[in-house]
Formats: C-alpha cells, sequence, structure tokens
C-alpha cells in the first residue's frame, strides 16, 4: 500500500495538467508556472464574481494545462471539473465549419454553388425561410457565404439586427447583397445546416458523431442531448442577479449553438485544429484564411452602417467559421467565440507558434476576464478586445 501511494504521488507530479511546477511557454517565450495560473484565476473570479471556469492551454499544438475551477452549480455547492457539461453556444459554428469542410472533402457539396441548387424547392418555401419570397437575392447565397458570415441574413431574428434588442415580429430579411460584405449570421448557419441535412439524410448531430466526435473521442460533445451524458455532471449558468440559467436538454440541433460539450472534449478538437488532422491540407488553409476582410466598428450588433480602419493593421477578418487576424510580431490566428446569457467562451490559437487557449465560463461576467487571463496564459498580443466588446471587469 505504501509503494501504491509513492506511485499516486508521482503520477501526479509528473503529470503537466495537475503539477503545480509545470511551466507554460508564453508567445513571446516566456513562461508562467501553473501555481501563477492558479493565483491570476482565482484572483479574476472572486473580483470579478465568477462562479465557475475551465482553462486549456496548448504549447507545441498539444495540452498541457487543463483545469476547472469553482462550482458548475454554486447554489449546490457542486463542483465544476473537466468533464462536467458545459453550454457551448457559438463555438458550435467552429465544429460545424469544420464538417462542412469535411462534406467539401467527400465531394457532397461544393463551397461556392447556390445553395438553392441542392434543394428541392425554393429556399422560400421553406416556412423558416418564408419571408424571403420576393427577395431573389437568396439564389446567390453559397455555403462560404454562411460560414464567412457574408448572406446579408440576421444574426437571430429575434433580434433587431441593427439595435440588438429583441424583436418580437422576427422577420427573415436580407440586409445587403450576399457576398459583399460582413456581418455575423446565425440565421446563415441554419440556412446552410437545412442544405447540410437535406442532401445528406442526415442530422448533423449525426454527422458531426460520425466525422468529429467518434474520430476525435469527444465522448461527451453533441449538437443535441444524448441519454450516455447523464445528469449527475452538468453544470448551469449563473446570472448577475441570482438567477439559474439551466439549459433544456434539446432534441433538435442548431449548427449555430446547440452543442453541450466538456472543456476535455473541445480542447481535444482544438488540438486536433492546432495538428491538422482528419482535413487535407489544402482544405485546412482555405477554411483557416481570411475570406472577407472585416471593417465594422464592433462585431454585434451585426448590420451595422459606421466602419473604421483601426483594425487593417492586424487584418482582421473572417474564415470558414473561424475568426482570423494576424499579429506583427506573432503571425496568424483563428478565433471563435461562445456567449449566450450566462456562459461565455473564448478560444484563440496562434499556429505559427504551436499555442492556444481554450476558456469555458459558466457565469454571465465571464467575458470580463478573457484579456487578463489570456495575457496571463498566452501574452500580450493583437486580439482586438474592443471590436469583440469585452471590456475588462475594472474598466468601464
Amino acid at each position: 500500500m505504501k509503494y501504491n501511494l509513492i506511485f499516486i504521488l508521482l503520477l501526479f507530479i509528473g503529470n503537466p495538467v495537475f503539477s503545480q511546477l509545470q511551466t507554460l511557454r508564453k508567445i513571446d517565450g516566456t513562461a508562467v508556472t501553473s501555481s501563477q495560473i492558479d493565483l491570476v484565476v482565482r484572483k479574476l473570479m472572486d473580483t470579478a464574481h465568477i462562479q465557475g471556469l475551465n482553462l486549456a492551454v496548448l504549447n507545441n499544438n498539444k495540452t498541457v494545462f487543463i483545469k476547472s475551477y469553482g462550482f458548475r452549480n454554486k447554489p449546490e455547492k457542486a463542483l465544476m471539473d473537466t468533464a462536467t457539461i458545459v453550454y457551448g453556444a457559438s463555438l458550435s459554428k467552429a465544429v460545424f465549419g469544420y464538417l462542412v469542410m469535411k462534406l467539401t472533402e467527400e465531394n457532397v457539396l461544393a463551397l461556392d454553388k447556390p445553395l438553392y441548387q441542392y434543394l428541392k424547392k425554393p429556399i422560400p418555401e421553406y416556412e423558416y425561410f418564408s419571408d424571403l419570397k420576393g427577395d431573389s437575392r437568396w439564389k446567390s447565397i453559397t455555403a462560404r457565404m454562411c460560414l464567412d458570415h457574408t448572406t446579408g441574413l440576421p444574426n437571430v431574428r429575434w433580434f433587431h439586427p441593427t439595435t440588438g434588442k429583441q424583436d418580437t415580429i422576427g422577420t427573415m430579411k436580407i440586409y445587403f447583397n450576399p457576398g459583399t460584405k460582413y456581418a455575423y449570421s446565425g440565421e446563415g448557419f441554419k440556412l446552410l445546416q437545412l442544405v447540410v441535412e437535406e442532401i445528406t439524410g442526415k442530422n448533423i448531430d449525426e454527422l458531426a458523431r460520425e466525422k468529429i466526435f467518434k474520430p476525435f473521442a469527444m465522448t461527451r460533445t453533441g449538437f443535441i442531448w444524448h441519454e450516455s451524458f447523464g445528469d449527475d455532471n452538468v453544470a448551469v449558468g449563473h446570472m448577475n442577479n441570482g438567477d439559474i440559467d439551466k439549459k433544456k436538454k434539446r432534441t433538435e440541433p442548431v449548427a449555430g449553438g446547440s452543442m453541450m460539450t466538456t472543456i476535455a472534449d473541445y480542447t481535444k478538437f482544438i488540438e486536433n485544429m492546432m495538428q491538422q488532422k482528419g482535413l487535407s491540407k489544402k482544405l485546412y488553409k482555405e477554411m483557416l484564411s481570411p475570406q472577407v476582410a472585416i471593417y465594422s466598428k464592433t462585431q454585434f450588433p451585426p448590420i451595422q452602417e459606421e466602419t473604421t480602419t483601426e483594425n487593417n493593421a492586424i487584418h482582421l477578418s473572417y474564415g470558414l467559421g473561424w475568426g482570423y487576424l494576424k499579429c506583427p510580431r506573432y503571425g496568424k490566428a483563428f478565433f471563435k467565440e461562445g456567449n449566450g446569457i450566462s456562459w461565455r467562451n473564448y478560444n484563440i490559437n496562434f499556429p505559427e507558434k504551436g499555442i492556444s487557449v481554450v476558456i469555458m465560463i459558466n457565469s454571465e461576467n465571464g467575458e470580463k476576464v478573457f484579456q487578463e487571463l489570456v495575457e496571463t496564459v498566452v501574452g500580450d498580443t493583437c486580439i482586438p478586445w474592443k471590436w469583440q466588446d469585452y471590456i475588462p471587469y475594472n474598466q468601464k
């Protein structure tokens, strides 16, 4: 028994995920230890009033740090761990983008073929898109436009695209000529989902399990709820007013935002993206290359006339399912956010440096710590925090 205990202690000391002596490499070549990360995370959670936080870091395209802090359900005093089911929100779009690239590689669809040509009937004859009747511009929308957010469709039809306020009418409308500029659109992803499901005869959860989740060993991830997840380790969201945001168990997948996952599973997905597995190098390059330059002052609200050149220096753009930028010192990066009321997620990857960070927070205040947390584990980069509207907790 004595020797077994010694072995277990040595295992934990030698494991980079658990060891407090582990040193991580930041993007500028400097180092940060696991103990330093712990101190910063706990300070941020306490100061910014965050209930639960998941963090993972990649060095050399491999996970070197993954840890959960705080509560999956604070009122019940239930602790978070790396296998806790959390809501991925719009991180779903990055996974769906990869899925579409897989289908492209398999010649199931082509990125630049008008989507209506794949369907059994005109797009306005599908009830969800019936408002588009009378506007023939839907004929020009392609898969590429859906993935790089240039369809002209709103983000969520129930939120006014220029103010962000709830819109009880929920009109579906094309706000500009498709393919001409960037405007974040979840409805564009719904249109592409419709096409993918009709031409394959499978829903996107089935396709993702077949082509992504099973190959990447993501056993606790789905675009719908699976009974295999169980009910004993599922996070709830925490609102600033004390309310609990409990996600429903979806039975219908939504490409733009229904994914449930864990920090361990999603980090496996990022590892595979960084190591360029499962897809040809040609299609990886296309997926993670700039498709459309971004000149909007902020990301939201998506439909806005005011423009800016302040992000030109970092080549702020959108790829296929991923945001794109290029730091003068550290090279290109691809990123994706996932925000939904009390769920705040962020991922950015620097492939030329082999460095990534994944953050998943189940608290409404989560995005207020993104900048300091990323700078702690990655360093001072050229991330456009202002454009993303991620204002630190200690700033107005």
